[in-house]
């Protein structure tokens, strides 16, 4: 009786020194700790959305402050079920606090049927646009309900689209970025046949093969509404005033290379640009035989535009296809070329070089002779002669555009009272560059240039200058040129350098792409003519109006850029 009275008295002095104690015996007396459940029941791991203890929400705040990356290891186990480390894909907490990359593994169920696949409508799907959440605006862990086609961030409990799956009962959900579909609540991942066609149009896929014989497709494609369209001549939707952007991605559209090296991902994934990897996903999206509508829109695309361009083009201002395309190809170019070489297929397909005679007077010489300073005469730069006052420099200069210049249009009207639309053909104009015209230049000094064709390149751009700016207005001359589409034969025009041994001079051209501006200086609206290879068809091209036209009248168009395409 004594020892009982003696050991509870120890008992309680040990509970005052040590409170936690008493507190872990109360709790073994009170419930026994539960027994460890196996993963015989599937529903069991589905269920499980714990959230993480404090520690585990101090490392993912830590790993989302600090930038810490995590493996993203999956594998899957014989029992049917993948064995998924949760990362940026799984229980991200859409409440702004952070939690961007998580440490806490579970199992996720993969089925093969599920009972809500009958739920999914293709017709809502969209994939052009930004993979933002509806809800949260974040772009990280997106998915898309394929019942509705909105979108929303992660799939744990906490997350909008678990919520919207209870609140709306849609339940098949595909990450934008890992191509998997989830069934939610029930958090199990879906492996069905039937929703490739959905992955493809997602993320559009090719094989080398296929690429080569793009240009050889006769064949129409079918799209969910039933209305048909050809692969590569799809429209572009005009989002607010960015007809200058489809006009210029239709045109690049036609230079096969181009085409052909964006269309296989593995060629610029080295590559850190958003542009290029935009540029890339838009020229798959208009060649993919397997679209569910007939037209894309370039969102993506011009989101990166404008950022790259730091808003100089941008959505709802109207501007020059010839200054965005110079832009878009000297970005792309910037960005793909690798450390070893300057280039890339961007100058390859498009760079040529120039032979520029630069004549100008010497204004300091001029200034020293007026003064009768004879001591000192005007130096005379690397490639340069002096007569006199007159300077002279030759240089090399490469290009990726050719500019033209048109004859001023008349001042009067004819007898009728009618304006006449004067027309001039495209070999007066080239004259430009055969190395012996004239061409006067004020900015930034005045001088006389002359310039002459050293290499030609595989496709040649030609910018018609029809806009002019003066201090009030800008005005637009509305000259004709007329020019072949076929069979355009420099070396009669211009002089041309002789090849190489072992090498064929090659100067004829065949016309591909024909941008128009139709409209008053300022305003007005840009359409192309394209011609398709497999049938050397031409089509007309405004937003999303795709129509097949007849080659003469690409001719007969205020032309106002065009790409030409070498003979091999």
């Amino acid at each position: 009786m004594m020892r009982a009275k003696r050991e509870g008295s120890m008992m309680e002095d040990d509970e005052q020194l040590n409170p936690e104690s008493k507190r872990q015996r109360l709790l073994e007396h009170a419930s026994p700790s539960p027994p460890h459940l196996a993963f015989e029941n599937a529903l069991l791991p589905l269920a499980s959305y714990d959230d993480d203890d404090d520690d585990e929400d101090e490392e993912r705040r830590e790993a989302s402050r600090g930038g810490r990356e995590v493996d993203n290891g999956r594998r899957m186990e014989p029992d049917g079920f993948r064995d998924e480390e949760e990362d940026d894909e799984d229980d991200d907490d859409p409440s702004g606090r952070g939690f961007i990359q998580g440490k806490h593994n579970r199992l996720v169920e993969v089925r093969r049927d599920c009972p809500y696949l009958d739920t999914v409508n293709r017709q809502v799907l969209d994939f052009d646009f930004e993979k933002f959440c509806s809800v949260s605006l974040s772009n990280l862990n997106v998915y898309a309900c394929l019942v509705c086609g909105k979108y929303y961030q992660g799939r744990g409990q906490k997350s909008h689209a678990y919520t919207h799956s209870l609140e709306a009962g849609h339940h098949v959900y595909i990450n934008l970025r890992t191509e998997k579909v989830y069934c939610l609540p029930d958090g199990y991942e879906i492996n069905d046949p039937s929703l490739d066609d959905i992955r493809h149009v997602l993320n559009p896929r090719f094989t080398r093969e296929q690429v080569a014989q793009l240009d050889k497709n006769k064949q129409w494609s079918r799209a969910l509404d039933s209305s048909d369209y050809l692969p590569g001549m799809v429209g572009l939707n005009n989002i607010k005033e960015t007809d200058f952007v489809n006009v210029t991605i239709q045109s690049l559209m036609r230079v096969t290379p181009l085409r052909n090296f964006f269309l296989i991902p593995e060629n610029y994934q080295h590559c850190k640009s958003t542009l290029v990897h935009r540029f890339g996903e838009l020229t798959r999206k208009i060649w993919h035989a397997r679209n569910f509508k007939g037209q894309v829109s370039p969102h993506e695309f011009l989101q990166a535009v404008m950022k790259a361009s730091k808003k100089r083009f941008r959505i709802g201002a109207q501007s020059d296809p010839v200054e965005f395309m110079s832009w878009l190809l000297n970005t792309l170019h910037a960005d793909l070329r690798t450390s070893k070489k300057n280039s890339s297929i961007i100058y390859n397909c498009f760079q040529g070089e120039l032979e520029v005679v630069k004549e100008s007077h010497n204004k300091a010489f001029s200034e020293k002779k007026e003064i009768g300073d004879d001591q000192n005469k005007g130096t005379v730069a690397e490639g340069g002669t002096e007569n006199e006052n007159l300077f002279t420099e030759t240089s090399r200069m490469p290009f990726l555009m050719l500019g033209l210049d048109l004859p001023p249009p008349p001042l009067f009207k004819d007898v009728m009272e009618k304006n006449i639309i004067p027309q001039v053909p495209l070999f007066n104009i080239l004259k430009k560059f055969d190395g012996e015209t004239i061409t006067e230049v004020v900015r930034p000094r005045t001088a006389r240039m002359r310039y002459r064709v050293t290499r030609l390149p595989q496709y040649l751009i030609l910018h018609v200058r029809r806009f002019t700016k003066n201090n009030f207005f800008i005005e637009k001359n509305p000259t004709l040129v007329n020019f072949p589409v076929k069979n355009l034969e420099l070396k009669d025009y211009i002089p041309l350098p002789t090849p190489k041994e072992n090498e064929k001079l090659r100067s004829k051209y065949d016309l591909i792409a024909n941008i128009v501006h139709d409209g008053k200086p300022g305003e007005g609206v840009y359409r192309v003519f394209v011609q398709r290879k497999s049938e050397e068809l031409w089509y007309e091209m405004q937003d999303l109006h795709v129509s097949e036209t007849l080659p003469q009248m690409v001719a007969l168009s205020e032309a106002y850029m065009q790409i030409y395409e070498q003979h091999q």
